[in-house]
């Protein structure tokens, strides 16, 4: 078992293991370490959102990755796509973005990419994480042999310039008024540009951090907020990207969401019209409508479902040839321009469609009916996260199961990035998916509960051992 990596990097509360500075410092020794080939001068480029915490790691990485004789390019405040485009385009050996996503500002995280832009392999994580285990004092170079840092002024222009390149040239987005929503985090500069350079009419909004609001009550994880600026400004679109900007939620003009999968289905619609569309297949999560899947079956594509995480999405598509994939959630990857989830380009696609044809936004996103999905959270304390092997639980399950009866499907999982179980019910009732989630709730809080009863009990014994040895 892997102690740090998760299904998206390092990830946990700032200034507590494993997000601390020392920790951060040991992670740029050993990924420097691991990623080097060669006697030549590798580098490292470094980006961050917002985050207040971000001013803890990034110094502590850097100094990490300088002890091991490593030169250090800062790119400040940068999407992560921005990131993983830059470390390829630059020739970086190795991408590092400070970012927890969706997470809120008290949490942060460390993604790591490979020089071809890429995220890093399991294989890669776990060789890192051996390196930690074994201790430092082989790593240091000498005192000739470290590295040096600058920072790269122009990083927010580039990225730009690469996004604004994947729109058709020739295009643009006259009169269309755009409701873009920052999450005030890393494309709080970036993303109003990119529409209002293209000739939009951009209304910003959440496009001011202050290291502490990042993705708080906006954002993708909050979209009802862009549904209501939408509406109240009468816009003809709204962007909701999280606080790294990798995933997007949607709205159009009559303020409805537009999720990851109905952007999945219009893209490989137009791809396949269009002769770009490669593997015959899109690749999504477990997490995906089955409406989607139905969908590209009527279209004569397939679904090919992977393990949730954008990453495991990557590799199934160099794996099986595919050029699109995504997740539900919103990270959509156009593997012809990007090697991670961008929100932007993901946007620029549906906006293409609706510049060269004569279709509003709504005429076009809803491309399937999707089939009733519920979806539940609820968070772990302490030992509880054993709580899923509960006879309990696992009853609950059998049971639900039985209630579908093969017309649906209910997914229990651990989040890979938050302290949280995850449940899905999915088929045609709502009814009985209600009923079943529900059940599954029941018993997870219960068993949950009774195992915190026992590590009280415990405990308390033990304690009073300790005091029953104290007095003799």
């Amino acid at each position: 078992m892997r102690r740090f990596f998760g299904t998206d990097g390092v990830r946990g509360k700032a200034n507590q293991e494993p997000m601390t500075a020392e920790t951060a410092l040991k992670i740029g020794m050993a990924a420097g370490c691991q990623l080097m080939r060669g006697e030549y001068r590798h580098k490292v480029v470094i980006g961050k959102d917002t985050r207040l915490s971000g001013y803890l790691l990034e110094p502590a990485l850097t100094a990490g990755f300088i002890a091991v004789g490593m030169d250090v390019i800062l790119l400040g405040p940068l999407p992560t796509p921005g990131v993983a485009m830059l470390t390829h385009s630059l020739r970086a050996d190795l991408g590092v973005m400070i970012s927890a996503s969706h997470n809120p500002y008290e949490d942060n995280g460390i993604k790591l990419f490979g020089p071809d832009g890429f995220k890093v392999s399991d294989d890669t994580e776990a060789g890192i994480e051996s390196r930690m285990n074994q201790g430092l004092e082989g790593m240091r170079v000498e005192v000739n042999k470290l590295g040096r840092a600058r920072r790269l002024d122009d990083a927010t222009g580039r990225y730009i310039e690469f996004v604004k390149n994947t729109f058709p040239r020739g295009l643009r987005l006259d009169g269309l008024r755009i409701v873009v929503d920052c999450a005030n985090g890393a494309a709080y500069r970036i993303a109003p540009r990119v529409f209002w350079e293209l000739g939009a009419e951009v209304i910003e909004t959440s496009a001011d951090p202050d290291g502490f609001n990042i993705n708080y009550r906006c954002g993708s994880q909050h979209p009802s907020h862009i549904c209501a600026r939408v509406l109240k400004n009468k816009a003809h679109l709204g962007v909701a990207l999280d606080g790294d900007a990798d995933r997007v939620v949607l709205c159009d003009e009559n303020g409805r969401l537009i999720d990851g999968d109905q952007l999945l289905a219009l893209t490989a619609y137009e791809w396949q019209r269009t002769q770009r569309l490669q593997g015959g297949a899109v690749v999504a999560t477990i997490m995906s409508n089955l409406g989607l899947e139905r969908y590209l079956r009527a279209a004569g594509l397939k679904l090919i479902r992977t393990p949730v995480g954008d990453r495991y999405v990557v590799e199934e598509m160099l794996r099986s040839g595919c050029n699109i994939g995504g997740e539900q959630s919103g990270h959509i990857i156009l593997s012809d321009y990007t090697t991670t989830g961008d929100g932007l380009i993901a946007t620029l696609q549906l906006l293409e469609k609706v510049i060269t044809s004569d279709y509003t936004v709504s005429n076009i996103s809803r491309q399937f009916e999707p089939l009733p999905q519920i979806l539940r959270n609820i968070r772990l304390a302490g030992m509880t996260e054993t709580v899923l092997d509960a006879d309990l639980v696992m009853a609950a399950v059998r049971e639900g199961e039985e209630r579908l009866n093969g017309h649906g499907r209910l997914l229990i999982r651990k989040s890979g990035t938050e302290p949280l179980i995850r449940i899905m019910a999915e088929g045609e009732d709502a009814t009985i998916l209600s009923k079943v989630v529900s059940d599954v709730v029941t018993a997870i809080k219960s068993s949950t509960a009774r195992a915190d009863r026992q590590i009280d009990k415990l405990q308390k014994e033990h304690s009073q051992r300790d005091t029953q040895v104290t007095i003799t």
